[in-house]
């Protein structure tokens, strides 16, 4: 019987090393047509998204000290275009260790401190990818970013004028229990805030796809 013991525990360990092992997915969206044009020359204008555990999470702005990390359905950001997928590697990581790892992250990316330059979603991805895989996300994703105050002049002035204007709240949307933040309460500005470079560049304050995720609280 000793044997037949080992070997359903090997089986079980096996399995539950497949359910804790996932792929971590790069979803990069167009914020604008023109990227059709300019992406020949290595510059265009990207949101992107970090899937793992078969959901998507990304990073944008609002006027609050709370968490600006959202989830949505993968490659199914709401008010992007989808481009293309980017495999990062592979990690073994459980649903909930993922879950308690994102909501710590979330805990460093509010959405008052987006900023187009220094803070945005293509930093909050590469930062999240650098911590699972010990990998940073293509260049050319936030190459625009990094050419400083140029990217503002070139930002369409439909992504520049969209802002959450009231903070949403927190109710229980997952089975399990897990809190996220609604976006059903926010409303959309439709003049250009004084500070623009914390533009939203994320789908938040016209969807009710989109979820936050809650913080940590320390």
């Amino acid at each position: 019987m000793e044997p037949e013991t080992t070997s359903n525990s090997v089986s079980e360990s096996n399995g539950n090393d497949k359910n804790c092992e996932t792929q971590v997915v790069l979803n990069v969206y167009d914020l604008t047509p023109l990227n059709s044009y300019t992406v020949w020359f290595g510059v265009g204008i990207f949101h992107s998204g970090i899937e793992v555990h078969g959901k998507e999470y990304g990073f944008g702005a609002h006027d609050f000290p709370a968490s600006g990390v959202f989830e949505v359905e993968p490659k199914s950001c709401p008010g992007f275009i989808y481009r293309s997928s980017i495999s990062l590697g592979r990690i073994t990581m459980l649903p909930s260790e993922f879950r308690t790892f994102i909501e710590n992250a979330a805990s460093e990316y509010h959405g008052d401190t987006y900023h187009l330059i220094s803070k945005n979603c293509n930093h909050f991805t590469d930062d999240i990818s650098w911590r699972l895989t010990g990998k940073h996300i293509p260049g050319w994703v936030n190459r625009l970013a990094r050419l400083g105050s140029l990217c503002s002049c070139l930002l369409p002035e439909s992504l520049q004028v969209s802002t959450v204007k009231q903070l949403p709240e927190y109710h229980d949307c997952s089975e399990d229990g897990t809190e996220c933040l609604s976006t059903t309460t926010a409303r959309e500005s439709t003049e250009i805030d004084d500070d623009h470079e914390k533009s939203l560049l994320s789908p938040l304050a016209v969807s009710g796809d989109v979820s936050f995720v809650k913080e940590v609280q320390k």
